[in-house]
């Protein structure tokens, strides 16, 4: 212990305090991996119980996510059953015909087709379109293919929305990154202009940021705006849909299928936990509130979570996410070429663990607003680093590192009661853990889409024995990108992420 507030003392006079907290994630990571295998060799026993506890603790922590796994499930058959625009027409002192919707669809190289099909999708909904104002959002690196894009969606939809917005992003802004956070910071500041030309009270404008492959669900924005209007505090809270990656499911790999349908279901697990709920992706909120924390921040990669981080520190603790469970879908990586595909769900997974960034970001902003509570602070901090942490070590010592003590223990050793019994043990665990990965390969095929003619009903069972890949997938597309990401914000430097954005395959 002496030893490592030295090195603590050592690092705060080498860096500043702003890199110290950089280092942190991956500096616990890179620990636990070296002190895993260092006691392996001198004491393997101890390593053999301490894994024994971790899966233990784990199964239980399976069960735990399995409840709100079902929890959410059961919200989302309900919800589904709802006409909420007939809902909403039911509110006795609350007139949503009052309320606009500011939409932005940041793009960069999409193809016409994949914007196209969100665009069908928003002119389909079970809501009036005249209320959405849409900003289609490119950049000046792209600009002749998007505004050739901008001018064929204007000419196809331009009659069906309130108005379609279009604006072109700069290169080289002081203080940015390339990347979506900027270009719907800029978006955003285009939009208020319009939006005060209009005279549109800010308080009467909900915001929501889609990715541009984003298709809605046809009640989703009656569902919006009736979750909206019906909160008590709607500046104070942001709006988190399931998100479904339903576009190409049919046509992705196995692979990429199971990396998606896990996402799904972790962020199932959390919309039934909203008290520790990011936003992620696509989200919506209050255009006031956007306005008071001065958009989204255009020096980040991870602005769809940051953004919420952003609202909780400018309202000193009173903001919070609120589950949709209406969802919208997205694509998955799949680029119809299965090593490109693997290639590109590596790097989106990469690009999702820079959200690492978010706990040097507490860390030296919470002691600029000390009215907030201070067990807010730590609740969120806490999560936050234990999910990076999670995310990067757990799959590693379940599957792999929790062998090795095994494999290293002299003789002596292995003939102890515990190193005898300690592979049935796992196995044990390993098999009760069997019933999250049950539940999913079940779910996953219950919310699939309807199966295009020309697939065959082969591909249902496929859809359930694809999810033994995932021990493989937990690893090369969880672990690896996760400890990737962290050692790169340890880096610095040229080893920063950039915004990658994720190829779509137009279908």
């Amino acid at each position: 212990m002496a030893a490592l507030l030295k090195a603590w003392t050592l690092l705060r006079q080498a860096f500043n305090r702003q890199k110290i907290y950089e280092i942190l994630p991956a500096f616990l990571v890179w620990l636990t991996f070296v002190l895993a295998i260092v006691v392996s060799f001198a004491r393997p026993l101890w390593v053999i119980v301490f894994i024994i506890i971790f899966d233990l603790l784990w199964l239980i922590r399976v069960y735990y996510l399995v409840i709100h796994l079902l929890a959410s499930w059961i919200r989302f058959k309900h919800d589904a059953k709802i006409s909420w625009l007939d809902e909403l027409k039911t509110l006795p002192d609350k007139n949503w015909e009052d309320y606009c919707h500011l939409i932005f669809l940041p793009t960069y190289k999409e193809p016409y087709e994949v914007i196209d099909k969100t665009f069908d999708a928003l002119a389909k909904v079970n809501y009036p379109t005249h209320k959405f104002l849409l900003v289609l959002a490119g950049e000046t690196r792209d600009r002749n293919n998007f505004l050739d894009v901008a001018e064929r969606l204007n000419q196809k939809y331009g009659h069906k929305f309130l108005k379609i917005l279009v604006t072109l992003h700069p290169q080289n802004l002081a203080d940015e990154i390339p990347g979506k956070g900027s270009n719907i910071n800029y978006a955003g500041h285009q939009a208020q202009k319009l939006i005060d030309e209009l005279k549109i009270p800010y308080e009467k404008i909900i915001v929501s940021s889609f990715d541009i492959d984003t298709c809605v669900y046809p009640d989703y924005f009656a569902y919006l705006t009736y979750k909206y209007i019906t909160h008590p505090q709607p500046e104070h809270a942001s709006f988190q849909p399931l998100a479904f990656y339903h576009n190409n499911i049919w046509e992705s790999d196995p692979v990429t299928r199971v990396v998606a349908n896990s996402t799904t279901f972790w962020l199932m697990t959390d919309l039934a936990r909203n008290e520790r709920l990011f936003t992620f992706s696509s989200h919506s909120m209050s255009f006031n509130a956007l306005v008071k924390v001065g958009f989204w921040e255009k020096n980040i990669v991870t602005d769809d979570s940051r953004i919420f981080l952003q609202c909780l520190l400018h309202y000193n603790g009173d903001y919070k996410v609120e589950p949709l469970y209406i969802p919208v879908s997205m694509n998955t990586v799949y680029m119809g070429h299965f090593w490109q595909s693997l290639k590109n769900q590596y790097k989106q997974m990469r690009r999702w663990a820079w959200g690492a960034e978010h706990i040097p970001y507490m860390l030296l902003n919470y002691p600029k607003h000390p009215r907030m509570p201070f067990k807010k602070k730590w609740y969120y901090l806490f999560n936050q680093l234990e999910g990076v942490y999670s995310w990067a070590t757990a799959p590693l010592l379940i599957f792999i590192l929790g062998r090795l003590p095994l494999m290293l223990a002299d003789k002596s050793e292995q003939s102890t009661m515990v190193a005898q019994n300690a592979p049935f043990i796992l196995e044990y665990l390993m098999n009760f853990a069997m019933i999250g990965l049950i539940l999913s390969a079940i779910f996953s095929t219950l919310i699939l889409p309807q199966k295009p003619k020309n697939k065959s009903w082969l591909y249902y069972p496929i859809m359930v024995l694809q999810w033994l890949l995932f021990p493989v997938t937990m690893i090369a597309f969880g672990s690896l990108p996760a400890i990737d990401a962290q050692t790169r914000l340890m880096i610095g430097g040229k080893a920063r992420l950039g915004f990658w954005v994720t190829e779509k395959k137009s279908l």
